[in-house]
């Protein structure tokens, strides 16, 4: 069992910045990919970023791409998400999301097998 813990939401202006964090413990893995998924009122849980842990290979939604940037801390096991240039359509509950298969990294959420809690973010206009 991974548990993982996120940390960093809050209200923010059009044009801020957060950095979502995300700590995992329990069982370990040798090769894993994290990610970040989120879920606006009344829409679909929608894939955001992900990390492969070895050797660090990223991937990100088109929406985010050039704004968030995902990377990991080895010896804290834990992953961020930093979130540049915020518009009020990236208000969501953020969960931190990990796969224990890194063959690839993969966008579904129903391929993660451990969730967060989620942390609310929330851009105003």
């Amino acid at each position: 069992q991974v548990q993982l813990a996120e940390s960093g939401g809050g209200l923010v202006q059009a044009g801020g910045s957060l950095r979502l964090s995300c700590a995992a413990s329990g069982r370990t893995f040798s090769s894993f990919v994290m990610g970040w998924f989120r879920q606006a009122p009344g829409k679909e849980r929608e894939f955001v970023a992900a990390i492969r842990w070895s050797g660090g290979r990223t991937y990100y939604a088109d929406s985010v791409k050039g704004r968030f940037t995902i990377s990991r801390d080895n010896f804290k096991n834990t992953v961020y998400l930093q979130m540049n240039s915020l518009t009020p359509e990236d208000t969501a509950i953020y969960y931190c999301a990990f796969d224990r298969s890194d063959y690839q990294i993969r966008t579904q959420f129903y391929a993660y097998d451990y969730w967060g809690q989620g942390t609310q973010v929330t851009v105003s206009s």
